[in-house]
């Protein structure tokens, strides 16, 4: 008798070896970082020269893309390891510590950027909710016509982020205490702890009482914990989580440099930088999201891009209120002009998207519409 016939149902082993060329990909950020812990001042020196100061751009913007993409990767194994939504809620906390970590380097860089966090909210905002969710649903209707969702969940991630949106980035311009579209410190407190208590009691319903809301229709959906391909222990792809993680935060300091420099010298859009965090942090789950949506799974597609929203608002605001106290750097936060009408838009039309609990290609051509209008307006506003 053979080994496939006495054990036809027998898993594959883990292919050690496939593993390792796997994650060989993190050699790139690790060899990044001792290149710039070594050489950092020549290679940022004389950022003058725009093809010197296109290319460190570029590699510093690739090389911090591949480790978030290497937490992303990981955060799906876990996702598919522990079923949902806590798999989600892992990547959407991975990517927001990424999003911190980012806003944080390029704020205290260089000249004070008050406007830096609330440019890169309303660019997570802007690319997640009509990018990302745009291209989800096209591609997703053009292979699947309508594709369903569970309304009740869709609902509870936009009843959370619609106020925190309103608070957060409207509220400003409106409040007398302090001039511009900034708040009083009482007013932050405020803001801080109400998005913090918002943003853990979604997480206890979706956790708890209402995990229903967040699974889809069908049965895979609800039951499948099936491992994706090369899955190891829950343990090793949390440790991976990590080690792609820690390059990020050394080079998204030194990604801080070529970003202050277009916006202080050479004159570039001052919201460029806020796009740079949002980019990065919105790409991998772009990918995710894009992904599930293709395979049917629009219920993941929709947490991902929706918790991503939301974790964006609800907990990055509070840690980045912190350091702006921590280091005296002012905020503000309230959105001015074409980004308050694009802000109010895209809230409103997100409301009608999923407000059926099923999706078609004109939603998705309506979102992908309003987001080129965003990036028209970043350099003709």
């Amino acid at each position: 008798m053979s080994i496939s016939e006495a054990a036809p149902h027998a898993p594959p082993p883990t292919n050690l070896r496939a593993t390792l060329r796997r994650e060989s990909v993190l050699a790139i950020p690790v060899a990044t970082c001792a290149a710039f812990l070594s050489f950092g001042p020549l290679i940022l020196s004389d950022l003058s020269q725009p093809a010197k100061l296109g290319f460190v751009f570029l590699w510093l913007f690739g090389v911090i893309l591949v480790s978030s993409l290497g937490v992303v990767r990981h955060a799906e194994h876990l996702a598919q390891l522990m079923g949902e939504p806590y798999g989600t809620l892992i990547l959407t906390l991975a990517v927001t510590a990424i999003e911190v970590m980012s806003i944080s380097a390029i704020m205290l860089h260089g000249a004070n950027n008050p406007t830096l966090v609330r440019d890169t909210l309303l660019s997570v905002i802007m690319i997640v909710l009509n990018g990302m969710v745009g291209l989800s649903l096209l591609l997703g209707a053009l292979r699947r016509r309508e594709q369903h969702y569970n309304l009740q969940g869709a609902n509870a991630y936009l009843g959370v982020i619609i106020p925190l949106a309103v608070l957060t980035l409207i509220m400003p311009n409106y409040t007398t205490t302090t001039a511009g579209p900034t708040l009083s410190n009482a007013q932050e407190h405020f803001l801080s702890l109400m998005a913090a208590a918002l943003y853990a009691t979604f997480l206890t319903a979706q956790t708890g009482r209402h995990r229903g809301y967040f699974t889809g229709p069908d049965q895979e959906e609800r039951h499948g914990k099936v491992a994706p391909t090369g899955s190891r222990s829950i343990a090793f792809h949390a440790a991976m989580l990590g080690a792609f993680m820690l390059p990020v935060v050394y080079l998204a300091e030194q990604l801080a440099h070529p970003v202050d420099y277009l916006i202080e010298t050479m004159g570039a859009p001052s919201t460029l930088g806020g796009v740079t965090i949002a980019a990065l942090v919105a790409t991998p789950e772009a990918i995710g999201a894009t992904a599930a949506a293709v395979r049917n799974q629009m219920q993941r597609s929709i947490n991902i891009f929706l918790g991503s929203v939301l974790s964006t608002i609800g907990l990055t605001v509070p840690a980045m209120l912190v350091v702006s106290h921590w280091t005296g750097r002012t905020m503000v936060l309230g959105v001015e002009h074409a980004d308050f009408v694009m802000l109010l838009l895209t809230l409103g039309v997100s409301i009608v998207t999923f407000a059926s609990g099923r999706t078609n290609i004109l939603q998705g051509i309506v979102h992908l519409l309003l987001f080129l209008a965003f990036v028209l307006l970043i350099f003709q506003g």
